[in-house]
């Protein structure tokens, strides 16, 4: 399967950036651009801000969000994958666009580090006992204030559908508990999220860290 073999240090990882990649330009037909872009404005991203993207991959959605945040702005890319990281930092590193090894329940930025968060189709790689502690760290590098926007698969309901993600892309996908996001930033100390969808693809959830 795509997703790969789960490692100790990172179960939840991609590992065949390359691969991702282009299944990534086929699956969204054309279209990925103006789906990204579209979580890049409700994130409310403008020049100068600094964008954090959580389980970034090979970086599409962080590029999108260093250019909405320029100038004077920056973003930061993070995901435990290496082979994801080295992706990013070969095909869509600038001076202010980077991209680093971590993870999302043990972020190392400081407190209050970013103007918004964003990421997307990343939740589901996140071990569920550790979720409810990569929304407390997403909570903690957002300044008052602060927004984040996340977007993961809905799980497909017809048969057919779920028999197809479930053989290409796994149970966690075919099952995916999108509906479980919103009740976890409000648990994490978040107010008022907003579900939304972009398309067939993805669930938005829209917060902001009380100032």
């Amino acid at each position: 399967m795509l997703h790969g073999t789960p490692h100790a240090d990172a179960p939840g990882a991609i590992q065949h950036a390359r691969a991702y990649e282009l299944l990534s330009k086929v699956v969204y037909l054309g279209d990925r651009r103006r789906m990204f872009s579209r979580l890049v404005d409700l994130a409310g991203v403008r020049p100068g801000d600094r964008v954090l993207d959580v389980g970034c991959g090979p970086g599409y959605l962080t590029a999108l969000a260093a250019e909405a945040a320029s100038p004077g702005g920056s973003a930061l890319g993070i995901d435990p994958s290496e082979p994801m990281i080295k992706e990013g930092r070969r095909t869509r590193a600038s001076a202010n666009c980077s991209f680093e090894v971590d993870k999302a329940e043990s972020l190392t930025a400081p407190d209050g580090s970013f103007d918004v968060v964003v990421s997307s189709l990343a939740v589901h790689h996140i071990p569920e006992d550790a979720r409810g502690q990569a929304f407390a760290q997403v909570f903690r590098v957002l300044r008052p204030g602060g927004r984040v926007v996340l977007a993961d698969f809905p799980p497909p309901r017809g048969r057919f559908g779920r028999l197809l993600v479930g053989a290409t892309a796994g149970e966690v996908m075919r099952d995916n508990p999108v509906d479980r996001i919103a009740p976890m930033f409000v648990a994490a100390g978040f107010a008022g999220p907003v579900e939304s969808r972009i398309g067939p693809f993805l669930h938005c959830v829209r917060a902001v860290k009380p100032d």
